[in-house]
């Protein structure tokens, strides 16, 4: 991929490891570098994942609706997006940011992919990308428009981090850009803080009128803040932490039943979960767990 580039304003910090996991098969091989962010960006960034992925068939995978705003920086072939309608995405990219969303994402490629994906969290991304994050809700956003807007990466960025020779040279230039992010972007309200704070910990299960309580806000105030800085109005949200903490369960050792699923969520029945599922994934819980690859390689399309 050339020669590593020059790093400056790199932090040094006691060393992070990065796991690594690769597999292979008659179909083709991939590998997967992950660790965690500078400890300054703890609640901010979630981890780092470097892929290699090289296929002799067309790989499709199912995006599910995430708690995350995800950045992929890509140096490999382009990616087609098919996306549900109301979602606006381009019908293929390379580097890319994906807001919150309200429904699943079909990623396909044929060849090779390899690049970095970073998992903000809502009002880490509110302040790393220093943009409202109302604007990137269900919307897939070409990674130029971030380079040359707000964010100001620079169009440089996705080179630079193919040229750097190893995973380690890659995350730590991440680190270094993200700390000069942190120095200059907007700071979220405490209200709005507090109030993702509630909802994580309950994994979506406190409603907008206690949130307004705790804040001291009205609840109109604090759902107009709230999405511009988290990217969807609080109930939506909590469907999507109720959401995610159903498929983590579900993609864990030893998965529920469903009815036992839905009750421990948080869904007022197996339905309801059901519906949610349809609209979220794009699919059943029965055939999201089909449809697991192994190795955590994603969900097929």
């Amino acid at each position: 991929m050339g020669t590593a580039p020059t790093l400056p304003g790199t932090l040094r910090a006691d060393p992070v490891p990065v796991r690594v996991l690769r597999h292979a098969s008659v179909l083709g091989t991939w590998e997967m570098a992950r660790r965690g962010p500078h400890p300054a960006m703890a609640g901010l960034i979630g981890e780092y994942c470097g892929y290699i992925e090289e296929s002799t068939v067309p790989v499709r995978r199912r995006q599910v609706a995430e708690r995350r705003v995800v950045l992929i920086i890509s140096f490999g072939d382009p990616i087609r997006l098919h996306t549900l309608p109301g979602v606006d995405a381009p019908d293929e990219t390379v580097s890319f940011v994906a807001g919150l969303h309200n429904g699943p994402t079909v990623t396909e490629h044929v060849g090779v992919q390899a690049g970095v994906q970073v998992d903000l969290t809502p009002l880490g991304a509110y302040t790393l990308l220093g943009l409202p994050m109302a604007e990137l809700a269900d919307r897939i956003v070409p990674f130029e428009e971030l380079a040359d807007g707000a964010a100001g990466f620079g169009r440089e960025l996705p080179e630079r981090l193919a040229c750097a020779a190893t995973w380690d040279e890659r995350f730590a230039l991440l680190d270094a850009v993200w700390t000069r992010r942190l120095a200059e972007g907007p700071v979220p309200r405490p209200e709005v803080v507090r109030s993702w704070e509630l909802l994580e910990a309950s994994r979506g299960c406190v409603g907008v009128a206690q949130l307004a309580d705790e804040t001291g806000w009205s609840r109109r105030h604090l759902t107009a803040h709230f999405r511009r800085e988290v990217g969807l109005p609080p109930k939506a949200a909590a469907r999507l932490l109720r959401f995610r903490h159903a498929v983590g369960l579900l993609g864990g050792p030893a998965p529920p039943g469903l009815a036992m699923l839905a009750d421990v969520c948080g869904y007022y029945d197996q339905a309801h979960l059901n519906r949610d599922f349809r609209d979220l994934a794009g699919c059943t819980p029965t055939a999201y767990v089909a449809a697991l690859r192994p190795d955590g390689a994603g969900v097929e399309g």
